[in-house]
């Protein structure tokens, strides 16, 4: 049988299996995912899944890039508002969106991704980590842009004022695995934005 791949069941999805996978990982982090979970949540053999992705940290490094295009892509598109106070709020409403979406879990697949990491595990713990340190770099630059625009104050800091978002960005994140609702977030914003003077 030319063309046929190993391992693989009749009417296997790539695409379908991987959004799975993603959403063991968003819920049961690095650590907590198993590969008798992931391969049962995929509908795939481990052989597939080897076939297909790779080992865990592969398949988990396709998952987070997947969750980066799809549920996160908030972050990157905020970088694209007119204005620094536009950036801040995009990014804090997309947080309380994402974290808060129905048939997905509460909380952030780069924050419940690194929980628990034992030294075996520390790769994972690692890429996240440079994952949310780009994503704050990413909008420090923004930030820089803002003051050479005149849009913030000269003396405004943007390495400051971008951990700060972030910050805030990742505290909603916890407070939605902590059960607060897109509503409740959103206040969470709200107060933030009124406290916005850069």
């Amino acid at each position: 049988m030319e063309g046929t791949v190993m391992g693989r069941p009749r009417g296997f999805d790539a695409d379908e299996a991987l959004e799975r996978a993603m959403r063991v990982f968003w819920e049961q982090g690095y650590e907590g995912a198993s590969l008798t979970d992931l391969t049962g949540a995929m509908g795939i053999t481990k052989t597939s899944m080897y076939a297909a992705f790779g080992n865990k940290e592969q398949l988990f490094l396709k998952a987070l890039e997947r969750y980066k295009e799809g549920p996160a892509a908030y972050a990157s598109l905020a970088l694209e508002e007119p204005t620094a106070r536009g950036v801040a709020e995009a990014i804090l409403r997309g947080a309380a969106r994402t974290t808060t979406l129905p048939k997905t879990f509460s909380g952030c697949l780069t924050i419940q991704g690194a929980l628990a990491s034992s030294d075996a595990n520390r790769p994972a713990h690692d890429v996240l980590v440079d994952w949310r340190n780009e994503a704050g770099a990413n909008l420090e630059a923004r930030f820089q842009r803002a003051v050479d625009e005149g849009d913030l104050r000269p003396d405004a800091d943007p390495e400051q004022l971008a951990r700060y978002v972030m910050t805030i960005a990742f505290g909603i994140a916890v407070q939605a695995s902590n059960g607060l609702d897109h509503a409740q977030l959103d206040e969470i914003v709200d107060t933030t934005l009124r406290t916005w003077q850069p």
